[in-house]
Order: structure tokens, then sequence, then C-alpha cells
């Protein structure tokens, strides 16, 4: 058995895993200077592309090689919460963002993270097509409000947060109809 056989089943794990580590330097790099430094947001924005970017291969390494995990589905919408998460509050902390984008997002996750968890002996609940797209668009505009842009270009910053706002609050409608099934024990 070689070493990539043998190490299959770990690495889309280990990178989850790695995300998860990537949050506290993330938010060291952006938290830096309040903010104000044009090279620790760099900085900022290349940990967080590194870890958005262990998202999409993951979950893509895990299908491929059928090595899917309870633990792949859930610590990876908690990776990308985490991640996502800790941008938009230091954001927010630092006036770059609105506070009420940030309190719908994480209530929502948080939410729904919950809710996963209070279900979870009876089957575990992976991210839907709905909640993939949502936190594509997240991403997008955490990764545009941390990129240090002129005046007109923040503009595409607010407005794909808005987006990443509605798409938060109507893919929780894809979870709610099988949560609620499995809380009530019909799987």
């Amino acid at each position: 058995m070689s070493w990539r056989t043998a190490h299959r089943p770990h690495l889309p794990n280990a990178l989850t895993v790695l995300r998860v580590v990537a949050v506290p330097v993330f938010v060291w790099f952006l938290a830096v200077d309040g903010g104000n430094s044009t090279g620790w947001r760099f900085a900022a924005l290349g940990v967080f592309l590194a870890a958005i970017i262990t998202d999409r291969y993951d979950g893509y390494l895990a299908r491929r090689w059928d090595v899917v995990s309870d633990f792949g589905k859930i610590a990876d919408p908690i990776a990308d919460k985490a991640l996502i998460g800790a941008g938009l509050v230091v954001l927010s902390v630092q006036d770059r963002l609105w506070w009420w984008a940030t309190v719908i997002i994480l209530v929502r996750e948080i939410g729904i993270t919950i809710a996963r968890f209070l279900v979870i002996r009876r089957g575990v609940v992976p991210a839907g097509k709905g909640g993939k797209v949502k936190t594509v668009v997240q991403a997008a505009a955490v990764g545009l409000y941390v990129l240090p842009l002129p005046y007109p270009f923040t503009l595409l910053a607010q407005l794909v947060m808005i987006v990443a706002v509605v798409l938060t609050l109507t893919s929780a409608r894809e979870y709610v109809p099988i949560l609620w099934k499995l809380a009530r024990g019909r799987a």
C-alpha cells in the first residue's frame, strides 16, 4: 500500500482542520494596526484565500476517494463558519462592515449548527446546495471587505454582502424541513 493510498482517508479531514487553525492567523493579520495596514490586510487576504481553497478541495477529495466521513460532514461547515464568522466580527469591530449583516449571518449560522447538533443522534445533515452557494458568496463578500479597496469598489463589497445576507436567510429554508423531520424521529 502506498503512502498516498494509506493517507487518503485523513487528507480531507486534515484540510478541514488546517482551515480551523488558519482562523486565528487570519484574525491576527486582519487586526494588526486596527486593520489600517495595507500589507497586513493583504497577508490576511492570503491566509483567508488559502483557507477557502482548502474548503473546495477537502470535500472534492473526500467524494473522489470515497472517504466521506461524519467528522468531515460536521467539521467542514463549522470550519467555514469559524473562518467567515471571525472575518465578519473583526470587520464589524473595525467599522468596515455593518453590524446588522454580521448579526444576521451569525445568528443563522449558529442556529443551524445548534440544530444540527441537537439531531445528530438521528442523522448528520450535510451542507446542501443552497448552503454551499451561500458560503461561496459570504467568502467573496468577506474577501472583498478585507481587500483595501478605494471608494467606488467598496460599493461592490457592500452589494456582494447584501446578496450574502439574502442567501444566508433563504438557504436556511433548505435545512429547516430536514432538521424538523430528524427532530421528530422521521429521518
